[in-house]
């Protein structure tokens, strides 16, 4: 692939889906698919699937289809997961420690290193193998530790201010699930996960199936 193409979010946001629903098959035995079998699984078009997956490379062979661990090994290249990030998370309330816990026991390819608080009754605390700090070490703990992603898990108020510090520390990439949109230098990756726009899309789609059904 050509890093002068430009890959559409779009295409981006679909990839894990599909690493997804090759892992599944693989734990099955399965050890090749066509993009129609592939289709009936994920949702989307065979034609969709093979416009996707073209966007990098030929994977698939026409009336063959496609091998499925090749494919998956693929996949994780293209999303950076052939290698491990080292990550800290701010903010060890509840869901700081869902998220480390999950990262834990699913080793899914971050590794949690340190976690930040500013709360005196927490620091200290190991949670995981993982001990909580000083919210104030957070900058020279992301420099000692070559860390490449910063997780934040505080309120909107303080989440800049946070962003700040993992910046300054020289992360590459933040996941942000404070309620706000962050302002990052352009070589710092950012993914927010706003939970309350997921929850009004899903009051979207239940109106809107609810409105569908009266219809008819």
């Amino acid at each position: 692939m050509s890093k002068n193409i430009k890959i559409s979010n779009a295409i981006i946001r679909r990839l894990p889906r599909y690493r997804r629903y090759l892992g599944i098959l693989q734990t099955k035995g399965v050890k090749k698919i066509s993009s129609n079998e592939l289709s009936e699984l994920i949702g989307y078009t065979a034609s969709q699937i093979r416009q996707d997956l073209n966007t990098f490379g030929e994977f698939g062979q026409q009336g063959y289809g496609y091998e499925v661990d090749k494919l998956y090994k693929e996949i994780n290249r293209i999303l950076g997961l052939d290698r491990e990030y080292r990550t800290v998370i701010v903010g060890v309330g509840n869901l700081g420690q869902a998220i480390t816990n999950y990262t834990y026991y699913y080793k899914i390819g971050f590794k949690i290193m340190g976690l930040f608080d500013v709360n005196p009754k927490i620091i200290g605390n190991w949670i995981n193998d993982v001990e909580v700090m000083d919210y104030s070490r957070l900058e020279d703990y992301i420099k000692e530790a070559s860390i490449a992603i910063g997780i934040i898990c505080v309120n909107r108020e303080n989440a800049q201010d946070v962003a700040n510090h993992l910046v300054a520390g020289g992360v590459k990439g933040i996941w942000n699930f404070a309620p706000i949109d962050l302002i990052v230098p352009d070589n710092v990756a950012l993914e927010s996960v706003h939970l309350s726009d997921s929850l009004h899309t899903l009051s979207f789609l239940i109106k809107n199936k609810n409105q569908r059904t009266n219809i008819k």
